[in-house]
């Protein structure tokens, strides 16, 4: 049997389980939802999950600072695999995990999130297995699918300076009455 959780890798908890039973799953900042996360960041309801075919699907809410898989802002519901990495806004960062677990064991805890005590300045001890490091995806700014192409921004204050130039010189000559001295045939010089 396979049971799916997220881990928060960095947040207001980092190192708290949010185990995932159920075939719809709110996450967000209400104390309703099943993965609730008391950060400013986070939208009251701020994604669903959805179980569908064996696989957890996530969808955006509409939520202000936006759900990410992997550095990726949804756009769409996107199938979530172990080892992808979900953001929530740029602070929270939760891995989702698949968790192989022996059919008899007992479970002593509640599928609500499990708050763990706060911890210390120390790295968080997660399971046996080492986990890839996603300190890099966390630290990483979210790319915003946008480049910054300057090159248009110097053609328009190039363009403007030029106009000002231009301008500028048609009152010196209106000003100091030399239209004849740099247009000599203008009729009337």
């Amino acid at each position: 049997m396979s049971q799916f959780q997220f881990v928060m890798r960095s947040g207001p908890t980092p190192g708290v389980t949010f185990p995932l039973d159920g075939d719809q799953l709110l996450i967000g900042r209400d104390s309703s939802n099943a993965v609730s996360i008391n950060d400013a960041e986070v939208s009251r309801k701020h994604s669903r999950l959805s179980f569908q075919g064996g696989k957890y699907v996530i969808e955006d809410l509409g939520s202000t600072n936006g759900t990410f898989v992997n550095g990726q802002r949804l756009a769409g519901p996107v199938v979530l695999k172990a080892g992808d990495v979900v953001s929530l806004g740029e602070q929270i960062v939760l891995m989702y995990d698949a968790v192989n677990m022996d059919a008899g064991a007992t479970v002593a805890v509640s599928r609500k999130a499990v708050q763990a005590p706060p911890m210390q300045a120390s790295a968080p001890v997660y399971s046996q297995q080492p986990a890839p490091s996603y300190a890099a995806a966390a630290s990483t700014p979210v790319a915003s699918g946008k480049k910054n192409n300057m090159i248009p921004v110097f053609i328009g204050v190039g363009v403007f300076l030029f106009i000002c130039m231009c301008a500028g010189f048609f009152w010196w000559v209106d000003a100091t009455f030399r239209w004849c001295t740099f247009f000599p045939f203008i009729a009337g010089c």
